[in-house]
């Protein structure tokens, strides 16, 4: 919370309106899906409803809790600021910075939090946008953020280990997704990090593919992406194996290029290396190869509270990495129509280079 407050000082504001859920969780430890946060140098307010207020109080007993009720977010924050203001003397004649997380927040939100603002000051109160500022304060993770994220990846790859052993032709990719979902949740996991993704043959060409009823056939590629959550962390891996015997030279090449791409990829990252950078190492080989243009997306992506955080291998990304940031490493080519192939560990960047959180094997597996 300190570091909130940091950036309220450093921006010359008298209070921010936090509405982002994952950064309210990281800042206070309240887990509940409704509410948001108003904070001053000496105040801290998590505002919700009837329904969490007990949640609120087990979850962040160091905040004071509002219920809403009827008032509303806007009415109840431009009502708070007021009597802040009152109580600490503040002058009406100077202006009144409000931070907002203007990346987080609807404009219908933005609009009723602007107009009851205005009523209540006038032209003396300023919206201030503080774009990624919040969200930067998660990109450095705790040790015991670290702890749960491996544990979250650990519950993966015992997953991994298992749909291994339960896969054949003949099932569809619904089944074999459900089957990584009950298999985790049953290792211990919270939930899902996301919807899993199960694709088979020409639909692993999707890179967010949707499983469906198709079956399983042999002489397929199945591209399996999954990950859980644990104690609120995410994890995140995927593995594309083939079913059969004997992948085509086609299918042989490919994986050995995205695995190349991968590997070469990671000997790169350590503190003080540009994102950018460790995305081109892997975007150069899969080009080099010919197939630079069936990889669209990212090298990958940071991983914590949510899915997808800052910063990110791609690109448009130029954030110098540092230790205890943890991040996916996942090139992929796509060739519509017939098939497509990902491999996606997830690091952890240490003080020397990096440690990966997965342990399941990369050489293609074939399922008979």
């Amino acid at each position: 919370m300190n570091r909130l407050i940091n950036i309220i000082k450093e921006n010359n504001l008298d209070a921010a309106i936090i509405t982002d859920g994952y950064n309210i969780h990281y800042l206070t430890g309240y887990t509940g899906h409704t509410g948001c946060m108003l904070v001053s140098e000496d105040k801290i307010y998590i505002l919700t409803d009837s329904r969490y207020t007990e949640q609120v109080s087990i979850e962040a007993p160091d905040c004071e809790c509002i219920d809403v009720g009827l008032e509303g977010y806007s009415k109840t924050i431009s009502r708070l600021l007021s009597t802040h203001f009152e109580d600490t003397q503040a002058s009406v004649d100077k202006t009144i910075n409000i931070g907002f997380e203007n990346v987080h927040i609807s404009y219908k939100q933005y609009k009723a939090f602007a107009d009851e603002f205005f009523k209540a000051f006038g032209d003396k109160i300023t919206l201030v946008e503080l774009e990624e500022k919040i969200n930067a304060l998660r990109m450095i993770k705790s040790e015991k953020e670290i702890e749960y994220i491996a544990k979250a990846e650990a519950i993966g790859d015992e997953a991994f280990s298992h749909i291994l052993t339960y896969i054949k032709p003949g099932m569809t990719e619904k089944e074999v997704a459900l089957e990584l979902e009950y298999t985790m949740k049953k290792l211990g996991a919270e939930g899902l990090s996301f919807d899993t993704i199960a694709a088979s043959g020409a639909n692993s060409s999707l890179p967010h593919a949707v499983p469906t009823d198709r079956v399983i056939e042999e002489g397929d590629f199945l591209t399996m992406d999954f990950g859980c959550i644990y104690k609120g962390y995410c994890s995140d891996m995927t593995r594309t194996i083939f079913i059969g015997s004997n992948p085509v030279k086609e299918q042989q090449e490919v994986y050995e290029i995205v695995l190349k791409a991968q590997l070469e990829a990671m000997k790169y990252i350590k503190p003080g290396m540009k994102c950018s950078d460790i995305d081109a190492v892997a975007r150069d080989i899969i080009t080099a190869a010919g197939y630079g243009e069936y990889f669209g997306h990212g090298l990958g992506h940071s991983v914590g509270l949510y899915i997808h955080e800052e910063p990110r291998f791609s690109r448009k990304c130029d954030t110098i990495l540092e230790e205890g940031m943890v991040l996916t490493v996942e090139p992929g080519i796509y060739l519509p129509g017939k098939f497509g192939v990902r491999i996606e560990d997830l690091i952890l960047v240490t003080k020397e280079g990096y440690k990966n959180l997965t342990t399941s094997p990369k050489e293609l597996i074939c399922i008979k």
